[in-house]
């Protein structure tokens, strides 16, 4: 159960030490108590919500640093001072929203991208691939943030419209493509014979 108190979520502090530990378990470490939103009040010792999940990938985690030969530690802390805690929890919608802003700072570009291409008449099926594949990143981008943001930061709802719109000119951008495709090699109306040469060309 994830712990809570007076409606206030407890935290994990966790301090790690790697020094007697390879690089790469530094790397590691690094990088998994910062996909996990980490919040850092000094080098090596860290805060995150007391939450099962949470606290199952940070025991893992620390079982490994361990064996690597690094040393590192799990508390479990109460914020008791009601504004020590907003302002704990401020913290990190700050740090989420500065990834938020990232995401709505970059997805003009996939539009713009999708514009400049309209405007050349080159909707095909090759750009809507290589746009869908921009869309994925940032959708990925985008759930990877939101796995992380526990306290339903602010700027999420600017970085969801900003995907959302980048979703929706994809769409169109794809219905374009597929008008273009069928402008190509229009079908021949019911009543409509063809000489045998262009019956050939319309088949290939």
């Amino acid at each position: 159960m994830d712990g809570m108190t007076t409606g206030r979520e407890r935290f994990l502090l966790v301090s790690v030490s790697t020094a007697d530990a390879p690089t790469a378990t530094r790397v590691r470490v690094w990088r998994k108590l910062r996909s996990l939103g980490a919040h850092y009040v000094q080098q090596s010792v860290c805060l995150l919500p007391d939450r099962d999940p949470v606290r199952r990938q940070v025991q893992r985690l620390l079982a490994s640093v361990r064996g690597d030969g690094g040393t590192a530690r799990q508390l479990t802390v109460e914020i008791v001072d009601a504004a020590e805690y907003s302002e704990l929890v401020g913290q990190f919608n700050a740090e989420r929203d500065i990834e938020y802003g990232e995401v709505v700072e970059r997805a003009p570009g996939l539009l713009a991208e999708l514009e400049m291409e309209t405007a050349r008449g080159n909707a095909t099926y090759a750009e809507v691939e290589e746009s869908e594949a921009d869309l994925e990143r940032f959708e990925k981008w985008l759930a990877k943030i939101a796995s992380r943001d526990y306290f339903d930061a602010p700027g999420g709802a600017a970085a969801r419209d900003a995907v959302d719109r980048c979703r929706t000119a994809l769409a169109a951008f794809e219905d374009a493509a597929i008008a273009a495709q069928a402008g190509e090699h229009p079908a021949p109306a019911p009543d409509t014979v063809l000489p045998a040469s262009a019956r050939l060309h319309a088949v290939d």
